[in-house]
């Protein structure tokens, strides 16, 4: 079988290589950081555990079919635990749980939102049509334009919502700002503002309510450790602290890997899972490039940033694993991170407390509290060496004013922030951007770097900045559709 080399531990290289080791491939995986997992990686603070990146499994059946096609029962290396309430929404001093179970959600619209049961109904209902049409699209690849009037994709067509954002698709539903707010700012898992991000997308919501949210014990980098794990188990290796340098190429073909300590090595087949637009900068020299180039990506369109503070302290907040702050003007808040490209005097906040459902994170009566602000991406330019201590302070202002961390800087035992510039500089991520290429439709499918990379020979890519797109599912999807092709190509070259 083909000798195939990894570019990167993240998750969808892990579900690559643990696939593709399970059917006989050589597989080799060379990491830059010393731990498996890119930005779904884990770190540690004294005695507090705290995920890099990722806070919560969706659709988990993804996973299990993962882990069955390389042999494996996910369950046999991973503990998880589906929370109810999924999470709890913050808006104006009300505190909304929202439920995958729908009589409870019916309960909660009746009680803040009422008027809106129908319309939930209804979306739950459409939105399942819309998923089941999408799907297809979403596991298949797409590397030719005449893709785009194959049966598949004439047929989800009509479901594609065009024209509409997804808070478009919303307010057909509800009638409720805030209500429209619940169900749309998923919007944020590809970095998008609602009012721009494609009404398809709806299907965000509709994911959590229909097939739940999960916390696996010791955090959602157990994923990739568990990835890592039947990768070996298959024969595969993993090199840790052993990043590239570039690519070696004859002509347009991949022929090696250039270590960082020097050394070079050979494979067949390349799968490249760092962040693509990083990846393109700095492991490909511009003239091996044409649409790809390093002035052409700078003028693509890209996620959003996060402002993190992964916290350890000495208490346990009585607090839901998930509560989401909304700043009072959202809508003005999403186009300041956006558009406007500055930092918002009332930002929207995310906190996960995980410790309230896990206590492997942190001591007895201790948290390790993870909180997250979206923030422009470094193409604003914003000094955050400057900036960074006065904006830490105001977002634990306002978790101390607005929630029931009333009291959090009082108890802070452990602290680690991590600034759009760490995000680039330390973690590898282009301009910050943590959730890589936006997903405009002018940059999705056929318009996103292809699974089969289209400018280098025996170039794969998963992850983030491939088809179908960023967020853990879709990052295990990248895997299946690149694996199965590289497998395909195995049988019947093109």
């Amino acid at each position: 079988m083909k000798k195939i080399a990894v570019v990167g531990a993240g998750p969808g290289g892990l579900a690559a290589s643990m696939i593709l080791a399970s059917k006989g491939y050589d597989v080799h995986v060379y990491e830059k950081q010393h731990y498996v997992g890119g930005r779904n990686g884990h770190f540690s603070l004294g005695d507090y555990t705290f995920d890099i990146g990722p806070t919560f499994l969706s659709m988990p059946h993804i996973m299990e079919e993962i882990f069955q096609s390389a042999d494996r029962n996910v369950h046999d290396y991973m503990d998880l635990i589906e929370l109810s309430p999924m999470y709890e929404l913050q808006f104006d001093g009300k505190r909304v749980p929202m439920y995958r179970d729908r009589r409870k959600m019916l309960r909660v619209i009746r009680e803040y939102f009422p008027g809106n049961e129908v319309g939930y109904q209804r979306f739950m209902k459409e939105t399942k049509e819309k998923m089941d049409a999408l799907t297809p699209l979403l596991q298949t690849r797409h590397h030719r334009l005449r893709d785009y009037v194959s049966k598949r994709t004439l047929k989800a067509l009509p479901k594609l919502s065009l024209g509409k954002s997804v808070y478009d698709v919303l307010s057909e539903y509800f009638n409720d700002e805030k209500l429209k707010i619940a169900f749309t700012f998923q919007a944020k898992y590809l970095g998008m503002s609602p009012w721009e991000c494609p009404g398809a997308f709806s299907i965000l919501s509709y994911m959590e309510h229909a097939h739940g949210v999960f916390h696996p014990k010791g955090g959602v980098n157990q994923l990739s450790k568990a990835m890592a794990r039947v990768t070996e188990e298959h024969g595969g290796q993993i090199y840790l602290g052993q990043g590239v340098r570039n690519f070696v190429l004859d002509g347009k073909k991949i022929t090696g890997l250039e270590l960082e300590s020097g050394e070079k090595v050979t494979a067949d087949e390349f799968i490249v899972n760092a962040d693509f637009a990083h990846a393109m900068n700095h492991l490909v020299e511009d003239k091996d490039l044409k649409k790809f180039k390093s002035d052409k990506l700078a003028k693509k369109k890209y996620s959003c940033s996060t402002f993190m503070i992964y916290v350890g302290l000495d208490k346990l907040y009585d607090m839901p694993h998930h509560t989401i702050l909304f700043a009072e003007d959202y809508q003005k808040n999403v186009n300041e991170m956006t558009k406007d490209l500055v930092l918002s005097e009332e930002p929207s906040i995310y906190i996960h407390n995980a410790s309230v459902t896990d206590d492997t994170l942190a001591p007895e009566g201790h948290s390790a509290v993870y909180i997250l602000a979206p923030v422009p991406n470094n193409y604003s330019e914003i000094d955050w060496d400057e900036k960074e201590e006065v904006f830490k302070q105001l977002v634990y202002e306002e978790l101390e004013k607005k929630t029931g961390f009333s009291d959090i800087r009082e108890h802070i035992v452990a602290e680690k922030v991590l600034t759009p510039k760490q995000w680039e500089q330390d973690h590898f991520v282009h301009k910050g951007a943590t959730f890589s290429l936006g997903h405009q439709l002018s940059q999705m499918m056929y318009f996103r770097p292809h699974n089969r990379f289209q400018e280098l020979e025996h170039c794969w890519l998963v992850g983030g900045g491939t088809h179908p797109g960023s967020g853990l599912p879709t990052i295990l999807e990248s895997a299946r559709i690149t694996t199965g092709w590289i497998r395909e190509e195995e049988v019947q070259p093109t």
